[in-house]
């Protein structure tokens, strides 16, 4: 087992990390901007090295000053979180050049299904279905046109090497589709750089579902069961929950048997999610690969009772799953809100600035995950989550009555939070219901208006 690792992340993520390697007996070397110089992960880590400026392009994603800091605290290995290097092909080959562990999949396995036309096509070829769509990225208008047709409109246009929402557009018809391209085309370059993008068939009304899995280098695979992250606005995650409200026990075991062929079809090891588009018919379509820990892994912990983090760690390091797929009990139901420092009254703008005071809520089926206290100040330069609210209870019914005492007793001031915004999710008839959809966040910014 590794006697030290070196987190390539900051905020709650990284601090998660620690926490697991503290338990493990493993030292932990924490990375930091000139920005994050007082966040929790810099103060819990065992050693912490500066890495630049305040900005993600001179700090968290400058792959040099890592490569420095792991050589001079001399770690045995990496762990990248999610975000920023995490699906990164090129970084975790540098790191196996510098014989230091990618606590992650292999570089070939980030660099395959990172690609999502070649993830596409590998998952049509082992029988897996695909959402209807280009079989290649698009770069002629005339082209494009009569793919929209043949698949039927509405398409969304999406970016080959996209993710987290962007570089995404929704096409209605020919016009459109031609002035989506050229956005989705900016936007990639911007964000990826690449401005490769592709076509797909636009579901009204799907679910978007996701199967945890863990694969070893023994060829052991296992699934944990899936996640339902329907609940998105602009394509990004809000909340997540555990078992979906909207699979029954068929549907939810050709879902979790498909994920299991799809990561023995790429060749996958380490923890890893596949991304599934479920439609109103109980039709299912692959739609990518998200090959690092996910944001919302916490729920998946809390009703299978294993640590993620963990498993990741003891994958990497060459050693067998310890579970077998029928010792994988799933107990209860849990969700995540993800907390963000956003104001949901002005289109969700990023509230940084001073945390002056702060409670965290707590109680029986209460976890909450971040980085954040009182006096703490949010950077401008990073994504907006400041915390991870997780609650986990006997069945559905009981989860959603903790999540909302937890959102009651949560007060973040005087910054603007998601947690009113939750509160209205969390006390809506559709939503206790399970009776949702990807446009569910839409319509009750409409009924507001």
């Amino acid at each position: 087992m590794f006697s030290k690792i070196l987190i390539a992340n900051r905020g709650e993520i990284a601090l998660r990390i620690i926490r697991t390697c503290k338990e493990m007996d493993i030292r932990t070397v924490a990375v930091y901007s000139e920005a994050d110089a007082d966040s929790l992960h810099v103060q819990f880590a065992d050693e912490a090295v500066c890495i630049g400026p305040g900005p993600s392009a001179t700090s968290y994603l400058n792959i040099a000053s890592i490569m420095s800091a792991a050589e001079i605290t001399d770690v045995e290995a990496i762990h990248p979180g999610y975000g920023f290097l995490a699906e990164n092909a090129h970084f975790a080959e540098i790191c196996e050049s510098c014989h230091i562990t990618f606590i992650g999949p292999t570089s070939e396995n980030i660099r395959l299904m990172g690609d999502k036309m070649v993830a596409k096509d590998t998952m049509r070829k082992a029988g897996i279905p695909v959402i209807p769509g280009s079989k290649d990225v698009v770069t002629d208008k005339d082209e494009a046109i009569k793919i929209a047709k043949k698949i039927r409109y509405p398409v969304i246009v999406k970016a080959a090497s996209g993710g987290g929402g962007r570089g995404m557009r929704i096409a209605h018809n020919d016009v459109r589709l031609v002035s989506s391209i050229i956005t989705a085309q900016a936007e990639a370059e911007a964000n990826f750089g690449s401005s490769s993008v592709y076509l797909e068939r636009y579901f009204e009304k799907p679910r978007h579902v996701e199967v945890q899995i863990l694969a070893d280098k023994h060829n052991h695979i296992l699934q944990l069961g899936e996640r339902d992250c329907t609940i998105q606005r602009r394509h990004q995650k809000l909340i997540e929950e555990t078992p979906s409200p909207s699979l029954d026990p068929k549907l939810r075991k050709k879902l979790a048997e498909t994920a299991i062929r799809a990561a023995k079809a790429a060749n996958y090891v380490n923890a890893g999610t596949i991304e599934f588009l479920v439609d109103t018919d109980g039709s299912f379509y692959f739609m990518e690969m998200n090959t690092r820990i996910q944001v919302e892994h916490t729920i998946t912990e809390m009703v299978t009772g294993i640590d993620l983090i963990k498993e990741q760690i003891r994958i990497a390091a060459g050693k067998k799953l310890k579970y077998s797929q029928d010792a994988v009990k799933l107990q209860g139901a849990a969700i995540e809100c993800r907390i963000n420092a956003e104001d949901p009254e002005n289109d969700f703008r990023p509230c940084p600035g001073k945390i002056e005071h702060l409670h965290i809520p707590a109680g029986r089926g209460v976890r909450v995950d971040s980085h954040v206290y009182s006096g703490y100040i949010i950077p401008p330069y990073y994504d907006s989550l400041i915390a991870k609210l997780i609650v986990h209870g006997k069945d559905r019914i009981e989860a959603i009555k903790i999540m909302q005492r937890a959102l009651d007793e949560f007060i973040i001031s005087p910054i603007k939070t998601t947690i009113p915004f939750h509160k209205k999710v969390v006390n809506n008839n559709e939503f206790a219901r399970g009776i949702y959809f990807t446009d569910f966040v839409e319509n009750i910014l409409e009924k507001k208006s």
